[in-house]
């Protein structure tokens, strides 16, 4: 027995014990266990910085993206953006060790502080850690959702898998303490339990993956159930649709257009610049947000630093603009690659009448205009003879400095003959120099014949149309004759596109003066701001009548007869009765805006909300260490006197950890590393506090663990799944990660610590003797709450709750209340355990 005036005390890893250790009043042992209690809370507070400087890295890491080609069923290739971290391993690996990595550290530290003894304040806090994370943040988790609301859990199958694993961990715990070799930990158990680690990290993307449907390994399925081949970067869809891979932009763009559309009716008369940017910013709110973001945010609040969701209107308009301008200097560069000396036809097209006599073609100078050009031209024979049907020219154009353009005169030869359409043209030939000649060099000239009443058709078939086009002027042109005034009906018919949704239905005539060959039907489109937009309608011509024409009237009569009965000039006027040409029909494909998908693109890019955490430079880091922020939710931007408080206390935490490299260093590992070495000292310290804090006032180690040691880690992780469960629209984030980063804990901290104690003392030529005691029996209660506990998450997923968050106001009382006994009740037992009050094992 210890004397009561006397302190138990060993030395730690980085600090020494408080002398004297014996004689020591009661009131100094309080007043030293006070000062050790509020160091051990400041302790807290900076390793809950350092830790978020760490979280910010491993989301600048994890939110790495690459380029991958898709391959449709057609052959078609399309690239598309994916993340290089699948969520849920990111989860498990990087951001459970960026939570968990103070009572990882923590064991791994104790082990080489107690020369690879077996301590009791690692596992201890291991263990203490699971039982706060799965009670209480559950419980606070069901709790603060609003009434009426619920949350539930989306990937179910990766629950399961990290459930079983976090309640195996701690039984695997129990087995080897007590069953496997009673009192020793040997060396393949210590690596065992470490390799778990990579297994929980397989088993989990097997089930989000839906991998166990499916074995063979070129294939791996998507978030929306499409399996699709992979072969390095190049995947063969197993889909007519082309569906993201672990990319969330496919959601995040629909969202956007959902959300600008909504705020296209909230606001009819805002321009699309402040509907973009208002959009950006509610997406930016209720997007995935990732766990670090969750923990950061929470720790900013609570240190006086702000609130992240702050910077998102700010965010919002800053990536706007920034977006507009690239978008404009990718247009400028455009056009500065074409801004040299360019000699070309326009148009290249020209319809002539037969009766027209002579015309002019254009040849245009764009660019550099400051130098003198020269170019050849001739015409070359098509269907029309030179000669016989036009007159031939050959020369030499001369461009002076500042000439924009240059005519040439043609001319056509009319004849009385009755014949089909024809075509010559005219060509661009030697340039000096010869790098001004651009497309098109060939222009064709088409000559009608004005002795029929013509062909109506459209000039294409197929057109495709962006939705900001506003009034397109779709072309009927009369080729084949231009005979008299004729009259052309015309209507328009839904297709996948439906008149008064993404068009405006239209029906009328054309009129045809007599030698016009060419009438347009204004088409009008209404723009809807989609994405990847693709719908179709039609516009079709009718049967053409002639107008006022005595032909035409003779023709008519001439019908009424039969063939052998019609005289010549009654053969003559059906001839030349105008018709309907081959294209008759045109489809109208309606597209979405380029600059839209462009600015939809580069905003989904930056969709990310987590993004929000990193920092560039060092510079900015100081800026934010020093700044004093409102951490409210509310309108007002001023700090509290709290906000001040906070600031002041961790002002040297904040400066200090400002020295920790920028997150944009070098992918944010430059970060990672440092951030985790500083992780490491802030922890030793941490140790050695905690230690001597239970020594002076006589509190064993595994309670010190469990009570103190445990909460304190575990407080940024509380309010980070409170904000989570309530902005989330699932509760993956705010439970789905409790059981991850409880099997984790285990398999890292444990397994690594243990492994590494049971190899020094193999070298040695003896056993790694852990008691198994206290640990095993807190283990023993643990599993068996949690197994409670998980139950009744299933259970609220009935139709009477909905899901694992929430729900009925009683029910989530009830729930919330239930889950803190189970806590309270571990915490009861498994210090009376150590306190020999009752037996354990």
């Amino acid at each position: 027995m210890t004397p009561n005036n006397t302190i138990a005390c060993s030395p730690g890893l980085m600090l020494p014990c408080w002398e004297p250790l014996v004689d020591v009043p009661l009131v100094d042992k309080v007043g030293r266990g006070l000062v050790y209690f509020l160091s051990m809370v400041y302790l807290f507070i900076g390793v809950s910085i350092i830790s978020d400087r760490f979280m910010a890295a491993i989301e600048v890491i994890t939110s790495q993206e690459r380029e991958v080609t898709i391959k449709r069923p057609g052959g078609e290739r399309h690239i598309i953006v994916v993340r290089m971290w699948n969520e849920t391993v990111a989860n498990l690996t990087l951001m459970a060790l960026g939570s968990s990595a103070p009572e990882i550290l923590l064991s791994v530290i104790e082990i080489y502080a107690k020369n690879f003894e077996a301590g009791e304040l690692g596992p201890g806090t291991i263990v203490g850690s699971a039982a706060y994370n799965l009670f209480v943040i559950i419980a606070l988790c069901v709790s603060v959702i609003p009434d009426g609301e619920v949350r539930k859990i989306k990937h179910l199958s990766v629950f399961f898998v990290t459930a079983i694993w976090s309640v195996f961990a701690y039984v695997w715990l129990y087995m080897i303490l007590a069953l496997f070799s009673p009192g020793v930990v040997e060396i393949w158990e210590g690596l065992l339990t470490f390799m778990f680690f990579p297994l929980t990290v397989l088993t989990a993307y097997a089930a989000d993956r839906k991998m166990y449907k499916y074995v063979k390994k070129d294939y791996r399925m998507n978030r929306r159930g499409v399996i699709v081949q992979a072969e390095g970067d190049n995947l063969e869809m197993g889909s007519t649709e082309l569906l993201g891979l672990d990319d969330v932009h496919d959601d995040i763009k629909q969202e956007y257009i959902t959300t600008l559309k909504e705020l296209r009716q909230q606001h009819p008369h805002a321009d699309l610049g402040t509907l973009e940017r208002m959009a950006h910013e509610i997406l930016l709110n209720r997007g995935p947000k990732s766990r670090a973001f969750y923990r950061i945010q929470a720790t900013r609040k609570l240190m006086g630093s702000g609130d992240l969701l702050r910077r998102i209107s700010e965010r919002a308009q800053s990536d706007l603009s920034e977006i507009k301008a690239e978008l404009q200097r990718e247009s400028g560069a455009a056009e500065f690659n074409a801004s040299n000396c360019r000699v070309f036809f326009e148009p290249s097209k020209y319809t002539v009448l037969e009766s027209c006599g002579k015309f002019e073609v254009r040849i245009a100078r764009t660019g550099d205009l400051d130098n003198a050009v020269s170019v050849d031209y001739l015409t070359e024979d098509g269907t029309a003879q030179a000669g016989s049907d036009y007159i031939p020219i050959k020369g030499t154009l001369h461009f002076g400095p500042g000439d924009k353009e240059k005519k040439l005169t043609l001319e056509v030869i009319d004849d009385d003959v009755f014949e089909p359409d024809e075509h010559f043209y005219v060509k661009l030939g030697a340039a000096k120099p010869p790098e001004v000649l651009a497309s098109p060099t060939l222009a064709t000239v088409i000559i009608l014949d004005d002795d029929h009443g013509g062909l109506f058709k459209f000039e294409e078939q197929n057109h495709e149309l962006v939705e900001s086009v506003g009034t397109y002027e779709l072309k009927v042109v009369r080729c084949s004759g231009a005979r008299g005034r004729v009259i052309v009906p015309f209507w328009t018919e839904d297709g996948t596109a439906k008149a008064g949704k993404e068009y405006e239905g239209n029906e009328g005539q054309l009129i045809f003066e007599n030698n016009e060959s060419e009438k347009t039907i204004p088409l009008t489109i209404i723009e809807e701001d989609s994405y990847e937009k693709d719908v179709l309608f039609y516009v079709q011509l009718g049967e053409p009548q002639m107008s006022g024409d005595e032909i035409a009237s003779l023709a008519a009569e001439a019908e009424k007869k039969r063939p052998e009965e019609r005289t010549e000039r009654e053969k003559v006027a059906i001839m030349g009765k105008p018709r309907l040409g081959n294209i008759v029909r045109a489809q109208i494909r309606i597209k979405e805006s380029k600059e839209f998908r462009n600015t939809v693109d580069k905003l989904v890019q930056r969709a990310n909300a987590s993004l929000l955490i990193g920092t560039s430079s060092w510079k900015e880091q100081f800026i934010e260490a020093i700044t004093v922020s409102a951490s409210d939710d509310s309108d007002q931007k001023k700090p509290s006197g709290l906000d001040y408080i906070m600031h002041v206390v961790t002002l040297f935490w904040k400066i200090l950890f400002a020295f920790v490299p920028p997150t944009d260093l070098c992918k944010g590992y430059l970060c990672f590393f440092v951030s985790i070495l500083c992780i490491g000292v802030v922890t030793a310290v941490i140790g050695d506090v905690a230690s001597h804090f239970g020594a002076t006032l006589g509190i064993a180690d595994s309670v010190t663990a469990v009570v103190f040691v445990a909460l304190g880690t575990s407080v940024p992780d509380t309010f980070a799944s409170k904000v989570a469960a309530i902005h989330d629209k699932h509760a993956d984030a705010s439970i789905g990660n409790v059981t991850g980063s409880n099997a984790v804990n285990v398999f890292l901290g444990i397994g690594v610590a243990w492994s590494i104690a049971a190899i020094y003392h193999a070298t040695k030529g003896v056993d790694f003797r852990v008691k198994p005691g206290n640990l095993a029996f807190s283990v023993t209660i643990f599993c068996s709450e949690a197994v409670i506990t998980i139950i009744v998450l299933l259970l609220r997923r009935s139709r009477m709750v909905g899901g694992e968050l929430g729900g009925p106001k009683c029910l989530k009382y009830l729930t919330s209340a239930f889950l803190l006994s189970l806590w309270i009740f571990y915490l009861i037992m498994t210090t009376l355990e150590v306190y020999h009050v009752i037996k354990g094992f």
